[in-house]
């Protein structure tokens, strides 16, 4: 909390220089001093929101503890591991703990479920109990109170999940968990075993189902080898091919590949012998023709006669006449054989001929009936090949089917292994509950006188911070800097804090009459911050009315003119004058006249005749006048700048009283024209938003805003101010 010995906060303006409040520093939020300001001031508050609270703690525990006791049973319940066992495995798998956690939760749910307690509401031994008794056969209700006060809790790193109950009786608390208990274990192994039994009578359909196709593929196995005639059909083919049909098929492609080949020697033989009727035949031929006896002979004779006619030729020469008639008998005999040659091959030739063409026939004829005997082989092949992918698929099926139904077996035997094994139902009552023999906590006093107090201080904090905060009227420097961002020239404290000022005297001209008070040296002090400025015209506004603007201005220029110096005060307020109630006229010396600054800026007077003595030396004042039609245009006219350049030369300041900014426009006009203005907030009265709008309507008109004066302080705990009375009483007492 600051104070008005701090003197002008900020940068003051020199030479008339505008002040324009800049934007907020970034150090709006309470500091650690102004929350402990707070909190001194609101002690009384806090410890009686304390000891309420302290009461209220131990009364409740009363109430409670007699009129509506509680009493809270527990049981345990276990949960298995969430995994199917399966009884044929010796080692099994375990689920990490997250799983475990979720399905220790998933069974907490199911507790909580409203069908578990509507059932749990059948039980004759929970119809019996006082707790039920108490709905009077209201089921709703029943139920919601089993919703708050029975709970199912899954512990996180164990396996098992408490079930509570709360209620007026510890006997009735233990049998309604207990009942809840082995009721949910009992259905949760019932609902199990139905299970089993349902996928039980479900295997068994899948079993007979199985049974029933496996023995309509081995019938349809036996038709396929009835028919055929054979025992196997391998998927390789080896017995396939080793059937007489595919044997046959087999000779039959072999002969036909042959008969084939040896027609196509038939007929480039007879093609052969074709051609030799036009041409020499050839040596098979020609060696037939030498065999032949006659051509034997024939040869023979030649080379006997050969022999002979070489004798001749060596005896009688070559032109004897037995010479020529032995070589005509051996041309003659050479030309028989070569006729008898070319006769006997061509018979020959003609004999081959006509042999390969009745051979070409008697092939042709085995080929066509080897080819329909190949094609009935084929056609019995693509059947029997048809029966074999039959058969291999049938027997593929079959193969399924029996390991389908080995394994709809095993399952059959799981589960019934399963059905009669203890721990394939997961939730087992591992801990019954017995009768509490003490209270809950909630009606312990050691819960409820500490939480009592705890409540009562965290309700005096609250309201303490929540008056503080919702207090929007400006009171103090701090809250000046913060929100309104201008230079604090002073601090005026409320007349009450000083208990040394007498209750008659005149607050308009406390600076005169009781100078060595308190409040007469805030003023003192608020006249020498204003001074820095060197302002000679000086005007103080405010926001609204009874906010102390004129007690400041009467009291301001009577502690400038304190200081030897000329002052003249000018009541600018037309609505509302107040210096002629704190100056009034005096007998004589004018008083006769009424002339103010309405009549000198109308022309009415001159300026000696306007101005008037208030009896203190150095001070003079303008009064207002008679109330013009237009004050707004009256103070604007250029008569009222000469008046104030005109006054300016005879005294050292000119302080200028005026209107509230925000109800009409008269002082937004005086800022205008006057060097230094002073915005004047009343602790007591004055609210942050009206201080900030009349300092924004100030600004539009470009007024020179100096700073800012905190009139009305009050002392608060906390602050300085109360110190500062006191050390300034102190100090002004006489040694």
């Amino acid at each position: 909390m600051m104070d008005g010995s701090m003197g002008v906060t900020g940068r003051m303006s020199r030479g008339g220089v505008q002040h324009r409040p800049g934007p907020p520093s970034g150090h709006d939020g309470l500091t650690p001093k102004e929350v402990l300001g707070i909190l001194r001031r609101h002690v009384l508050l806090i410890i009686f929101m304390t000891l309420l609270g302290f009461c209220l703690g131990g009364a409740t525990w009363y109430v409670l503890r007699t009129y509506m006791p509680s009493y809270r049973a527990e049981a345990l319940i276990q949960v298995l591991p969430p995994i199917e066992i399966d009884p044929t495995e010796i080692s099994q798998m375990q689920p990490d703990k997250d799983r475990m956690y979720e399905s220790r939760v998933t069974i907490a749910n199911l507790m909580k479920q409203q069908n578990t307690y509507e059932e749990l509401l059948q039980r004759d031994l929970v119809r019996e109990t006082q707790w039920y008794k108490q709905f009077e056969g209201n089921q709703t209700k029943a139920i919601l109170d089993l919703k708050k006060y029975l709970t199912a809790y899954p512990h996180r790193d164990a396996d098992f999940v408490s079930v509570s109950m709360t209620c007026a009786q510890s006997k009735e608390a233990a049998d309604i968990v207990n009942e809840m208990a082995q009721m949910f274990v009992k259905s949760q192994r019932t609902d199990k075993q139905n299970d089993i039994s349902e996928k039980l009578v479900e295997f068994e359909k899948r079993r007979e189902a199985n049974q029933a196709e496996v023995d309509a593929i081995n019938k349809s196995l036996d038709d396929v080898r009835d028919k055929w005639g054979i025992t196997d059909i391998s998927t390789e083919g080896a017995g396939l091919y080793r059937n007489p049909v595919v044997d046959k098929l087999t000779m039959l492609q072999q002969d036909e590949s042959k008969l084939i080949q040896q027609i196509s020697q038939v007929q480039a033989a007879i093609q052969n012998y074709e051609r030799m009727a036009d041409e020499q035949v050839n040596d098979q031929i020609s060696q037939q023709v030498e065999s032949k006896p006659t051509i034997i002979q024939l040869t023979q004779q030649i080379a006997v006669q050969k022999a002979g006619l070489q004798g001749k030729l060596e005896k009688f020469g070559p032109s004897h006449r037995v010479v020529r008639q032995a070589q005509e008998l051996v041309s003659g005999l050479q030309t028989e054989l070569k006729e008898r040659k070319q006769q006997l091959g061509e018979q020959i030739r003609q004999a081959s001929l006509d042999s390969a063409r009745n051979m070409l026939v008697t092939l042709q004829k085995g080929l066509e009936t080897v080819q329909q005997q190949r094609e009935e082989a084929e056609k019995k092949k693509d059947d029997l090949d048809r029966a074999r992918v039959e058969f291999e698929r049938l027997n593929a099926k079959l193969k399924d089917k029996r390991e389908l139904l080995a394994e709809v077996q095993t399952q059959i035997e799981k589960w019934r292994i399963k059905k009669e094994d203890p721990e394939t139902v997961k939730v087992q009552l591992k801990s019954a509950a017995l009768p509490p023999l003490q209270m809950t906590t909630s009606r312990h006093p050691v819960l409820w006188f500490p939480a009592g107090t705890l409540l009562g201080l965290v309700l005096g904090l609250g309201l303490t911070f929540l008056l503080e905060l919702t207090n929007d009227l400006v009171r103090n420097p701090n809250e000046i800097l913060r929100y309104l961002h201008l230079p604090l020239l002073g601090v005026i404290p409320d007349d009450d804090e000083d208990d040394d000022l007498p209750r008659d005297v005149d607050l308009f001209q406390v600076v005169r009459q009781m100078p060595y008070s308190l409040l007469s040296e805030a003023y003192r002090r608020f006249g020498t911050n204003l001074e820095l400025s060197h302002a000679k015209t000086i005007l103080i506004a405010s926001g609204e009315p009874e906010d102390g603007r004129t007690t400041c201005a009467v009291n301001l220029g009577l502690s400038i003119a304190a200081k030897g110096k000329k002052v003249v005060l000018i009541d600018g307020n037309f609505r509302q004058p107040a210096l002629q109630r704190v100056f009034p006229r005096r007998a004589g010396a004018g008083s006769d006249t009424n002339f103010g600054l309405s009549n000198l800026l109308l022309g009415q007077c001159t300026i000696r005749q306007g101005l008037r003595s208030t009896g203190v030396e150095g001070v003079d004042v303008i009064d207002t006048g008679l109330l013009p039609p237009n004050p707004m245009e009256l103070l604007s006219s250029p008569r009222m700048e000469v008046l104030i350049k005109e006054l300016s030369k005879v005294y050292d300041h000119i302080v200028l009283d005026s209107a509230p900014v925000l109800l009409v426009s008269d002082a937004k006009v005086l800022a205008g024209l006057a060097e230094a203005t002073v915005v004047l907030c009343h602790a007591g009265g004055t609210r942050r938003g009206a201080a900030q709008r009349a300092i924004c309507e100030l600004q539009k008109v470009n007024a020179r805003i100096t700073g800012c004066v905190l009139f009305g302080a009050k002392s608060i705990k906390g602050g300085y101010f109360r110190e500062q009375f006191r050390s300034y009483q102190d100090y002004m007492q006489p040694v």
